[in-house]
């Protein structure tokens, strides 16, 4: 794979996470706990993302970059929220009817959707517009630090999935013997 086709693998890959990360934060219901706050998942993914900046050193152009990045980023998160709250609103109100209009709720289920893409594209291009304008050095620190995140994340993964298998062998083990 070229250097050029990898660093747009790896500026995607970021994205992906900052996204990632800023959706599922967004998605949580407001004052959560351990979601949200300086102590909770999205503090420490913006205490990660600040380690990262102080690293990168950038000029003048570049710290434009990165905070209307940032600012698009939160505004998205906000705004996504903000959808989350709509329609889970808009899902409450349809309960308390009768006869559930289903088509109405796949609708508004499928304007969210696509009110969220729409977001998450703009802080995609938002975050590789900076990353692209950063030099290869500072691209290789981004590198270094994803490559140390997605390593932290597969072996999350990992241990999960050997939990999920310890859980479900208990599960199938203790079926038979619980159907006798």
């Amino acid at each position: 794979m070229s250097t050029k086709k990898m660093s747009r693998v790896l500026a995607v890959a970021a994205t992906a996470l900052a996204i990632g990360a800023g959706a599922a934060y967004a998605a949580q219901p407001a004052g959560q706990a351990g979601h949200g706050g300086p102590g909770g998942w999205h503090g420490h993914f913006m205490k990660q993302l600040t380690q990262l900046h102080d690293q990168l050193k950038l000029n003048a152009d570049q710290e434009k970059q990165w905070q209307a990045a940032l600012d698009t980023m939160k505004q998205g998160h906000e705004a996504m929220r903000a959808n989350h709250k709509q329609m889970k609103d808009q899902f409450k109100a349809a309960q308390q009817q009768p006869i559930l209009d289903l088509n109405a709720m796949a609708s508004a289920h499928q304007q969210v959707e696509q009110k969220d893409a729409q977001l998450r594209q703009q802080t995609t291009d938002a975050w590789l517009s900076f990353y692209n304008g950063l030099n290869d050095q500072q691209k290789t620190i981004v590198s270094t630090a994803l490559k140390q995140r997605f390593a932290k994340m597969e072996a999350r993964h990992e241990h999960m999935r050997e939990r999920w298998e310890q859980h479900n062998h208990k599960g199938a083990a203790s079926a038979p013997a619980a159907s006798q």
